[in-house]
């Protein structure tokens, strides 16, 4: 099949990307790297999969091109790409996120609805939408009710494909992550941050008092869940994409000090606006009905990631 993937030079596309190229179809990754303060380690992702024979590169930026055109001959379109971060979404930079996660959604919702090939639109969503949190599981039935600019984003984003697929027929299944983890996971995030600074011997901060827990859900196991949704014959659905298990910032500090064999240099601040104090996924949904079945530990995901920070800043040391 022929598919688009927007966001493909990021941390779960790039890993969407191969796993595609791997099961023998032809992949347009769309990416506007030139823009992004990460495009080293973009540029890395990526390293892999351009020489592919059936991998086509696009370094766009996605509100500037032509989408119709882009998608007309497409079987399947992940949308992935947007701008991520519950803390940098407040303020003035709001706007921005405005921009990548809701205009784009609704421009990229518009292209695909004439589209008479599209079999499927993959939404990527998030756990943020359910809000603060408070230890018990969240179910797709559970309110939303997001706590960050971000959150609310991406839950904008869910109702565009939902009204376009009550109104046109839009063919489309979203994603709601639940904190993914592993090789190549972006800069500002928790693990990457954290195992970073235990290479680097570098002071870390923590916001709260590292009580606060996550469904931490592995690479491999998203781009699975991936792969389901798009064979799923259904549409206008979402479903929890959930992890193992669940863990505490202070478990995951411990865990990377065992990896490490380095004491974490640790500063605690109160708790950041917008982030949740707990998540924790009910994926019974995604097992009935999109066959999702997450496989990997925390310890064995974490090992993972740890040779990829040791591999990528080892150099600096």
């Amino acid at each position: 099949m022929n598919i688009i993937i927007t966001g493909a030079a990021g941390f779960i596309g790039s890993h969407l990307s191969e796993a595609l190229l791997q099961l023998g179809h032809s992949v347009t990754g769309v990416d506007h790297i030139e823009s992004s303060s990460n495009r080293s380690i973009k540029e890395d992702n990526l390293k892999n999969i351009l020489v592919h024979p059936e991998f086509q590169w696009q370094a766009v930026d996605l509100l500037n091109i032509d989408l119709n055109r882009l998608i007309a001959d497409a079987d399947i379109v992940f949308h992935l790409a947007g701008l991520a971060g519950v803390r940098n979404s407040w303020g003035s930079s709001f706007e921005d996120y405005l921009h990548a996660n809701i205009l784009l959604t609704q421009e990229i919702a518009e292209a695909c609805k004439q589209s008479a090939r599209l079999k499927k639109l993959v939404y990527a969503s998030s756990s943020s939408i359910y809000g603060g949190g408070s230890g018990h599981y969240s179910s797709e039935q559970s309110p939303a009710t997001p706590i960050s600019p971000y959150g609310l984003t991406k839950l904008a984003g869910e109702h565009i494909c939902a009204i376009y697929h009550k109104q046109y027929g839009l063919p489309y299944t979203a994603l709601r992550y639940f904190t993914v983890y592993g090789p190549r996971q972006r800069p500002d995030m928790g693990f990457h941050r954290f195992m970073k600074a235990a290479l680097l011997e570098e002071p870390l901060t923590v916001y709260g008092n590292g009580e606060q827990t996550r469904d931490f859900t592995y690479i491999s196991d998203v781009v699975a869940a991936n792969i389901n949704a798009m064979n799923y014959k259904k549409h206008g659905n979402v479903f929890n994409i959930g992890g193992v298990e669940t863990a505490s910032v202070n478990d995951i500090v411990h865990k990377i000090e065992k990896l490490s064999g380095k004491k974490l240099q640790l500063h605690y601040l109160p708790e950041q606006p917008g982030d949740p104090f707990a998540t924790r996924a009910d994926i019974s949904l995604a097992r009935t009905e999109l066959g999702y079945n997450p496989l990997i530990s925390l310890d064995e995901g974490m090992a993972a990631e740890w040779s990829y920070i040791t591999g990528l800043y080892g150099s600096k040391r």
